[in-house]
C-alpha cells in the first residue's frame, strides 16, 4: 500500500491511505484511527513521515485530535451552494442526513427602524422573530434568527416551524420566492453560540446575513445564520463573461 519506490512522498501516499478509509466508511466519523506508532510499525516508515500525513489531514479538515487520547475522523463537511436558494431541510435531505429542529424562540415583536427598512414594512408593525437550531442527525449545525412580517404570515405558528418554513410558504403564501441577497463573514462564536452548536467558545463560524424576496418585490424574511465552520464549507460556480 506504501511504495517506496515511487516518486510520490511517503506522506501523501500515506494521507491517500488514510482519506481513502474515511471516504470509503471503514474509517467512519469520530472514530479513534491508528497512532502515529501503528501506522509506523505497519509500513515500516518513520513517525515523522507518519507525523506529517497526519498533520496535513487535520488542516484538510479528515480528522481531528484530542489532547492525551488520539486523533479521530472528523464528521464531513456539508456542502453549502451559496449560488442556490434552498431551505435549509432540502439541502440536508439531498446529503443524506435526517434534518431536525430546536426552537429556541418565537415571539411577536414591534419592528424598529433598522428592521421595518429591511422588511419593507412600517416601524412599529408587528413581526415574528424566530431563533432555531438547525439539527442533522440530531447534531447541531447553525443557529438560524428569522423576522417575518405577521401580515405576510398571519397563520405561522410553532408547529409549522418544527418543519421546513419555506415549506410552509410554498403551500400557503401564493407569491413565490424569487431571489435573495446575502453577505458572509468568517468570526469566531460568542458564548450563547458555542453552547447551542455544541463546540468550544471562540470556535471559528461562517455567519451568513440574508434577506429573501418573493416575486411581487415583497420581502419575505430577514435572517441571520450561524453555521459550524468544522461542519460547512461554502461552495460557489463563478463564470467569465467575454
Amino acid at each position: 500500500m506504501i511504495n517506496k519506490n515511487s516518486p510520490v512522498p511517503i506522506y501523501h501516499q500515506l494521507l491517500e491511505y488514510i482519506k481513502s478509509k474515511i471516504t470509503s466508511g471503514e474509517y467512519p466519523a469520530d472514530i479513534l484511527i491508528p497512532s502515529e506508532r501503528e501506522f509506523s510499525e505497519k509500513f515500516q516508515i518513520s513517525r515523522m513521515t507518519v507525523r506529517q500525513a497526519l498533520n496535513n489531514l487535520v488542516q484538510e479538515g479528515f480528522v481531528y485530535r484530542q489532547k492525551g487520547k488520539g486523533t479521530f475522523v472528523s464528521r464531513q463537511k456539508v456542502e453549502k451552494r451559496i449560488s442556490r436558494l434552498n431551505s435549509y431541510t432540502e439541502e440536508m435531505i439531498e446529503r443524506g442526513l435526517k434534518p431536525s429542529s430546536k426552537l429556541i424562540e418565537f415571539e411577536i415583536i414591534k419592528t424598529d427602524s433598522s428592521l421595518a427598512n429591511i422588511l419593507k414594512i412600517t416601524e412599529n408593525d408587528p413581526i415574528y422573530k424566530i431563533k432555531r437550531v438547525r439539527l442533522a442527525d440530531l447534531k447541531p449545525m447553525s443557529i438560524e434568527s428569522i423576522y417575518v412580517s405577521c401580515e405576510l404570515a398571519p397563520n405561522l405558528n410553532q408547529t409549522v416551524l418544527e418543519k421546513s418554513f419555506y415549506e410552509y410558504v410554498n403551500s400557503n403564501i401564493p407569491d413565490p420566492i424569487q431571489y435573495a441577497d446575502q453577505s458572509i463573514q468568517a468570526r469566531l462564536a460568542s458564548e450563547e453560540e458555542a453552547k447551542l452548536l455544541e463546540i468550544p467558545p471562540n470556535s471559528p463560524v461562517l455567519s451568513i446575513d440574508r434577506t429573501t424576496y418573493l416575486r411581487s418585490g415583497k420581502v419575505l424574511e430577514h435572517e441571520l445564520t450561524v453555521y459550524r465552520a468544522d461542519r460547512y464549507k461554502l461552495v460557489h460556480s463563478l463564470f467569465r463573461n467575454d
